[in-house]
């Protein structure tokens, strides 16, 4: 029986992400169009042996008890497998940056200790757990590429991946807790505020022309109000050529997507606006497993 696997945790980014209503429970709702990237953390998994631990190397995660990919292996281990287990992350995705590197890593702890076990559990299951983890976590857990997703991340519906394109991604120097980003939408909006659910046809999603038309995020301009320099960010990407540019998630990275009309020279962004730079490509699949002993 295999003892281990190893697998990519890729990225993700929003294409659009619409904040519904906040429920009682204080959580908001979420309609979100999920898109991968090529940019990757790298996971490996293995079951049995002595204990339980973590070892990440690339960032500084904070407690092992806090960490996603290893809440997620306690989460799986509460359907009654594995006794004992060991993560290992190779960290290449910016931290607290909006591309969902935690809820990735977490996304295939999932999926691997899946693999690995003997009975797997049904896929309906393997969401439920990933649904307790975050809004992001459910589709990093799944086979798609890209798909539309609402309420909690856990009602998500595959949609076929566009073709590849060329992703600019600009992380200025500070984070932005999704927390916070949640609280600075409830305290803008009040308590009257009720927004409609979109209607939304599979043509919306046929190209990328398609999905310039409805591109949005709803944490950007509440962001943009607490950090202006995001806008500069934007801007900056529009200004090479960028089809589409706009935050990631609750940020902070800013993201461009090119056609062969964009100039990817990103040598300028790190310079004069004091943004790392990183240069990936959106995702035609996701990456396969690997099982060893």
């Amino acid at each position: 029986m295999p003892r281990a696997a190893r697998v990519r945790a890729q990225a993700k980014i929003n294409l659009l992400l619409r904040i519904l209503g906040r429920e009682r429970s204080g959580y908001h709702s979420i309609e979100t169009v999920f898109c991968r990237l090529e940019l990757s953390d790298e996971i490996v998994v293995r079951v049995g042996g002595h204990g339980r631990s973590l070892d990440c190397g690339g960032a500084k995660l904070g407690p092992v008890g806090e960490n996603l990919a290893y809440r997620a292996a306690m989460a799986y281990r509460e359907t009654g497998w594995p006794d004992t287990f060991a993560i290992e992350v190779d960290k290449r995705i910016p931290v607290g940056g909006g591309l969902g590197g935690g809820s990735a890593d977490a996304g295939a702890v999932l999926r691997a200790l899946n693999a690995l076990r003997p009975e797997p559990i049904p896929r309906d299951a393997l969401l439920d757990l990933a649904s307790k983890l975050g809004a992001d976590v459910p589709f990093l857990s799944s086979d798609a590429a890209m798909a539309l997703a609402w309420g909690r991340g856990e009602r998500m519906l595959a949609l076929p991946p566009l073709p590849p394109r060329d992703v600019v991604l600009l992380t200025p120097p500070f984070g932005i807790s999704t927390a916070d980003a949640y609280s600075w939408i409830a305290a803008e909006r009040g308590d009257s505020y009720r927004p409609l659910a979109g209607e939304f046809t599979l043509g919306m999603f046929r190209d990328w022309n398609s999905v310039l038309t409805i591109a949005r995020n709803d944490f950007e301009p509440v962001v943009i109000r607490k950090h202006p320099r995001i806008r500069t960010l934007v801007s900056a990407l529009h200004s090479v050529g960028a089809s589409i540019a706009m935050l990631s998630g609750s940020g902070s990275t800013v993201f461009g997507i090119c056609d062969d009309n964009c100039t990817l020279d990103v040598s300028q962004f790190d310079r004069l606006l004091g943004a790392v730079p990183h240069r990936t490509r959106t995702a035609s699949h996701v990456e396969e497993l690997l099982l060893t002993d």
